[in-house]
């Protein structure tokens, strides 16, 4: 069984910890380099956001991938003279996950739920929104299976759509569930900084 394979490569992690703000954040360095960040609620042990960086081919740091949470807002990348920036009537993509199941929205879609379909392509491991008016087109992976080698299943994808966003919700297989929460025991045993330390990095 493939699951405690990701598990383990957390455990073997060096992690820090720090509370602010309600939340838990953990950040993460792994033995290759990379490096992932999330925060928790602290009531809830909701995941509120993932992020991932690596290092670049000259071996300075990358830039954080978003995962999970709110896209970063072009606004901070002000510094890097971004004159192109996209309409804020394009449609938004994020994931924004529950206890029980991951979840997308994807914001500025205005039709109708009947003109939306969203599949699962179990060869290509993705699922896959369509649209019949071909307005809108987007494949995207569940990085989680991917990681615990899990199958998409079909029967766990469902979407909804109100107010302008399209909902897909898929809800998470009971070995993520269970993996999840193992994590979650062990997250609560890192000896936590308070927010006046600082920055949640590694040294």
């Amino acid at each position: 069984m493939a699951v405690p394979s990701w598990l383990e490569r957390l455990r073997a992690a060096a992690k820090t910890a720090l509370v602010q703000d309600g939340k838990r954040k953990i950040h993460y360095l792994f033995e290759d380099g990379k490096e992932m960040a999330e925060e928790y609620d602290i009531k809830t042990g909701q995941l509120i956001s993932r992020k991932w960086r690596e290092k670049n081919t000259l071996g300075g740091t990358g830039k954080w991938q978003v995962e999970v949470g709110e896209p970063t807002s072009p606004l901070l990348g002000a510094l890097e003279s971004e004159l192109i920036t996209e309409s804020s009537s394009n449609p938004i993509f994020m994931r924004k996950d529950t206890l029980s199941s991951f979840q997308w929205r994807i914001r500025n879609l205005p039709y109708p739920k009947e003109v939306y379909s969203v599949t699962v392509e179990e060869e290509q491991r993705c699922c896959v929104i369509r649209t019949t008016n071909k307005k809108y087109y987007k494949k995207f992976s569940i990085p989680d299976l991917d990681r615990y080698h899990l199958p998409l299943d079909a029967a766990a994808l469902s979407f909804t759509h109100a107010n302008n966003t399209l909902i897909i919700t898929y809800q998470k297989p009971k070995e993520i569930l269970a993996a999840e929460e193992q994590l979650q025991k062990e997250l609560k045993k890192i000896k936590t900084a308070n927010s006046g330390d600082g920055d949640c990095k590694t040294q």
